[in-house]
């Protein structure tokens, strides 16, 4: 593995872990407070990050243009929209799995918890719908999906890239969900070989989430979550 990819992969879980001793930093220093320092210090750390992992890749990114296979803008754009639909069926599927066969409550306490924080400061939605996406396509596609799958198969290279996605988000019930949105988005980034194209359907995805959550009740989300399993049901048994 190229040494960039591992300053990438430091520069990811410092990020991660900076809020530890960041959010304290910015209360003691009175200049935001809980959620606000929160969302903040997010905004602060992941900015920095995503800079530091794109100027790092900036050879990747000369050697992806001089690529004779490489896809076109429209290939991109077109695949970057039928991915949004590819992982919003994928997850609802993996939902429904975990639902009825492993007895899994619906709904993620992680993705709870981030929309209590950005419902309290708009600021936070930066976080899901832009540098999430960013970086951690990167971490997980681009250098841990793609080293590994230049090594052994498709299937190996999602699984571990997938693992690491779930438990990166501390939500190891829902592994499912997350190996079925790793699945889409490494299929993304294989059939256009392009970056870009996960990037995109992992932005338009998780605005969809975040927005629909912002400003639909729970009762509606559940309803509607209750009638898409409903489909699922008679479409898949």
């Amino acid at each position: 593995m190229p040494k960039r990819y591992w300053i990438i992969i430091i520069t990811y879980i410092a990020t991660q872990f900076s809020a530890l001793l960041g959010v304290p930093a910015l209360e003691a220093l009175g200049i935001a407070r809980a959620f606000g320092a929160i969302a903040l210090w997010s905004v602060i750390s992941f900015t920095a990050a995503t800079i530091i992992m794109i100027v790092l890749l900036r050879p990747d990114m000369k050697e992806a243009r001089m690529r004779s296979d490489r896809s076109s803008g429209g290939k991109i754009l077109a695949w970057s929209i039928a991915g949004v639909f590819l992982a919003l069926i994928a997850q609802a599927i993996a939902a429904l799995i975990e639902t009825e066969l492993f007895g899994i409550p619906a709904g993620s306490e992680n993705t709870m918890g981030l929309m209590n924080i950005a419902r309290e400061e708009p600021l936070f939605i930066l976080l899901p719908v832009l540098f999430a996406p960013i970086t951690e396509e990167i971490i997980f596609r681009k250098v841990i999906f793609g080293q590994i799958y230049k090594r052994t198969n498709f299937w190996i290279a999602v699984i571990i890239s997938a693992l690491v996605f779930g438990a990166f988000h501390f939500d190891f019930q829902h592994m499912l969900v997350y190996f079925s949105m790793g699945l889409v988005f490494a299929f993304l980034y294989v059939k256009t070989k392009s970056i870009i194209t996960p990037i995109v359907a992992h932005m338009a995805m998780n605005s969809f989430v975040v927005f629909s959550q912002l400003f639909y009740s729970e009762e509606d989300l559940r309803r509607m979550q209750e009638q898409l399993q409903t489909i699922l049901t008679g479409g898949l048994f």
